[in-house]
């Protein structure tokens, strides 16, 4: 790679410090407030203008305009890292890789946005969204998301890259439910008959909805966090569990909700309220596939470190803009791994590489819809 053309990795490194160690928990609004205000100032200096800060529900998402949006460029701010993590796992960098909560995800792919932007000789038509609140499942950020994409021509999601560096080119969908079930107490030991066990009708209920999932099309469903009963001596009046469902694809997470809905009770005069439904659509490989290639030639031709395409299991906000048919490509930002472990961690050698591949991707997207507009070509993500 020509180390020209990629950023100052020494200034980046001093900005990934920064946005490290100002802590951002999701669950903390001053926390992710202060977190805001340390990004809005490092993205101010590289870009020479202040960000809109949009709070919603209380939570800080900041966003920066250049014109009208064609290309959205997508991150977060937030980590599931609680305050007081810094003491024990400290912002430092040796033998080449740099390690302190939440700089794998995602911060130091936010500022590798940053200065990917910064270094366009013409930033007219890109967008910039820093979400507060991805690690909950973005729940007041989503409907922004969405608005800021709509008429994009193209998403990059500057989530951590897979393994290996790969890039994301598809993510499944996420259905999270809450199952309650209503029984009848009555005393375990003297008339347990009179009852109605909330927590066997539970146990009917998951393995019933255990069997929903399909290895062969990607899909599993899972119950996960189980309660059932007050006392020792009761039968159970009331039990509730939580289901994650993943997808590949949209028609999967329409089948499993259905049937999930559907299972009837197995216990007379159990009853069943299920709650919840889809968290974010799958991003299926079609809505990456066109970008994917553009950035495959763009790492060959700048010589950078080849890296494949995989999908993965867990889901991001790239989830929401695929869904709207904005092509997406997700991955681009951090190579390293351990995210939300002790062992979180960037690999530094790699930083310089995806802010040049970034800033090239954002570029040609650029180019795409420029030549669309004045009619000398069709914009590579196919839309306008």
């Amino acid at each position: 790679m020509n180390v020209q053309a990629g950023p100052d990795l020494d200034l980046v490194l001093a900005d990934i410090e920064t946005l490290v160690s100002c802590e951002s928990p999701s669950d903390d609004l001053d926390a992710v407030a202060r977190s805001a205000g340390v990004l809005a100032a490092l993205g101010e200096r590289l870009l020479g203008t202040a960000p809109e800060r949009i709070v919603i529900d209380g939570r800080t998402h900041l966003r920066w305009r250049f014109g009208d949006p064609v290309v959205l460029v997508l991150g977060h701010h937030d980590t599931v890292w609680p305050l007081g993590s810094l003491q024990r796992l400290p912002f430092r960098v040796d033998d080449g890789v740099l390690r302190g909560p939440g700089c794998f995800d995602m911060k130091t792919g936010v500022v590798m946005a940053l200065h990917a932007v910064a270094a366009l000789p013409d930033r007219t038509g890109v967008s910039i969204l820093i979400t507060g609140d991805e690690e909950l499942g973005s729940p007041s950020s989503r409907t922004l998301i969405e608005q800021e994409a709509l008429g994009c021509t193209a998403a990059f999601v500057l989530e951590a890259a897979a393994d290996d560096g790969a890039v994301k080119i598809a993510r499944k969908g996420v259905s999270l439910y809450r199952v309650h079930i209503a029984g009848r107490a009555a005393h375990a030991g003297l008339e347990p008959e009179r009852g109605v066990n909330a927590a066997v009708e539970a146990a009917h209920l998951l393995l019933a909805i255990s069997r929903l999932g399909d290895a062969n099309a990607g899909t599993s469903v899972t119950p996960t966090l189980l309660r059932a009963g007050s006392t020792t001596n009761t039968v159970p009046a009331e039990a509730e569990f939580a289901v994650d469902v993943r997808v590949r694809t949209v028609a999967e997470q329409d089948r499993v909700d259905a049937a999930l809905r559907a299972i009837p009770a197995t216990l007379p005069g159990a009853s069943i309220r299920v709650e919840g439904g889809a968290n974010r659509p799958p991003l299926e490989p079609g809505s990456s596939a066109h970008l994917f290639a553009q950035a495959v030639a763009i790492g060959e031709s700048s010589g950078l470190t080849p890296f494949q395409g995989v999908a993965v299991g867990g889901a991001s906000d790239g989830n929401f803009t695929a869904a709207l048919g904005v092509p997406t490509l997700d991955g681009l930002g951090a190579v390293g791994g351990g995210a939300h472990a002790d062992d979180e961690h960037v690999v530094v050698a790699m930083i310089p590489e995806r802010t040049l591949l970034l800033r090239e991707l954002i570029a040609a997207a650029l180019a795409d819809r420029e030549r669309s507009a004045t009619g000398h070509g069709t914009p590579a993500g196919g839309r306008v």
